[in-house]
């Protein structure tokens, strides 16, 4: 076009956003989504009350990585407010491949007032094993199990039962 002529140009959008409609006017609200269900939550929570069958717990706790439900009923620690032990659990793997073995014998405080440790005591009875324990879903490392399959849980999410 020339200068001068008196017309003007026009742009085309690329996505013809003049003509765009909005979502809400295309969305036909009178038919209810089937994967709504406004008594979901009451399903839950009366499911979980079923599970624990009237016991009370400190928390419900879930995976960290996946938000997974690890364990309805367990108990917290009374040092270490954020680790939790558990004897029933769901959506757990123990990892027989990785075993820790930990010395209980005697306590951190005691081996520093100067006692020489003994390689004898390594071989007592004094010693626990615990096995890796990982959300099932996800493989996230969430804890360890003992000798008496006791769970416990130091890295999860806890929330309010």
């Amino acid at each position: 076009m020339e200068e001068g002529d008196g017309k003007t140009d026009t742009v085309n959008s690329p996505t013809n956003s003049q003509q765009t409609v909005s979502d809400d006017d295309v969305i036909d609200y009178t038919t209810k989504p089937e994967f709504y269900d406004p008594d979901l939550d009451d399903k839950n929570e009366l499911w979980a009350h079923k599970k624990r069958q009237g016991r009370i717990s400190d928390a419900v706790l879930s995976c960290p990585a996946c938000f997974t439900t690890l364990c309805l009923e367990c108990q917290r620690h009374e040092k270490y407010l954020t680790q939790y032990r558990a004897v029933f659990v769901v959506n757990c793997k123990i990892e027989k491949d990785h075993v820790l073995r930990h010395n209980i014998s005697r306590s951190r405080k005691r081996n520093r007032g100067g006692e020489r440790f003994n390689g004898n005591e390594a071989q007592s009875s004094n010693v626990e094993t615990l096995k890796q324990v990982c959300c099932s879903v996800c493989l996230t490392e969430v804890g360890a199990i003992d000798e008496d399959e006791i769970y416990h849980f130091f890295n999860v999410l806890p929330s309010e039962c």
